[in-house]
């Protein structure tokens, strides 16, 4: 069924893309959520090569802004571009060919298997030339996010932190060139946060646009190249970790004393609150 939705004949293929192309783009956002305003003349691009981080409290905008890049919203003015056209242009399959998108949660009403909850990632491939590599890209997926030993259990019988790592596989497999992960770290220990981080940097590296949406401003420092700070449905601030982490701006957007140190053996920034 979900092949089916894919099964478009002569579709547009991604053709390779330079580091530094825009993938994704939006220009004078603005979104209404009934008679909220959250997001207002925002601007922000997504580009081959980069991590992105959205940071900012709750209710900041950021889960809104990513759902409008993943043209999941559609804006009240402004527009939103991926991969040099305007989203609208884009068909379906096009479009799921170019970005993929991890959703807060992951939830599944029938008892999909892990390996076909992976697998789902490889249906806009289906009837392309690259279809041949899916049980590949599959196996690839699954030991990127440490998820490959559970291949054969039903989705339904993990924990929420093993859930998001395979929904993670899943976009993962997807091999598109523009992801978009929200919150990919909120349901994970320790070691899956730096895992998950890592992973972004990996596909950053390999030439995909990644953006995500975190709470956590040290792995947002340690790892996006670029940072956004939204607050009350604007950008207050963008560039890269150490232009942008500011104790006074941060302290202001969160309504918290914050510190940023750098760290003393790496010079990585450490944000943290003031504590008495």
């Amino acid at each position: 069924m979900i092949r089916s939705l894919f099964a478009v004949r002569h579709r547009e293929l991604p053709e390779p893309v330079e580091p530094g192309t825009t993938l994704a783009s939006a220009h004078e956002l603005h979104i209404k959520l009934g008679a909220r305003h959250v997001l207002r003349g925002v601007d922000i691009e997504a580009r081959a090569g980069e991590v992105v981080a959205l940071v900012g409290p709750n209710g900041a905008g950021k889960s809104t802004l990513l759902a409008a890049l993943a043209t999941d919203l559609t804006p009240d003015a402004g527009t939103v571009r991926i991969c040099g056209k305007d989203a609208g242009e884009w068909s379906a399959g096009e479009l799921a060919l170019r970005r993929a998108v991890l959703p807060q949660a992951a939830s599944l009403s029938f008892p999909f298997l892990v390996e076909e909850v992976v697998r789902m990632g490889r249906a806009p491939w289906n009837g392309t030339r690259l279809a041949d590599n899916d049980d590949e890209v599959i196996a690839a997926a699954l030991r990127a996010t440490e998820t490959t030993e559970f291949a054969a259990r039903p989705f339904s019988a993990l924990s929420g932190g093993e859930r998001a790592r395979v929904a993670l596989a899943r976009v993962l497999a997807q091999q598109a060139l523009l992801l978009l992960l929200d919150e990919p770290t909120a349901a994970l220990d320790l070691r899956h946060q730096e895992l998950v981080l890592r992973v972004c940097r990996e596909r950053a590296a390999a030439g995909d646009a990644v953006v995500v949406v975190l709470h956590d401003l040290g792995l947002a420092a340690a790892y996006a190249d670029r940072v956004a700070v939204l607050h009350d449905g604007t950008i207050a601030a963008e560039g890269a970790p150490a232009e942008v982490f500011d104790g006074e701006l941060l302290s202001r957007v969160y309504r918290q004393p914050v510190e940023v140190l750098p760290h003393p053996r790496t010079g990585t920034l450490l944000v943290f609150p003031e504590r008495g």
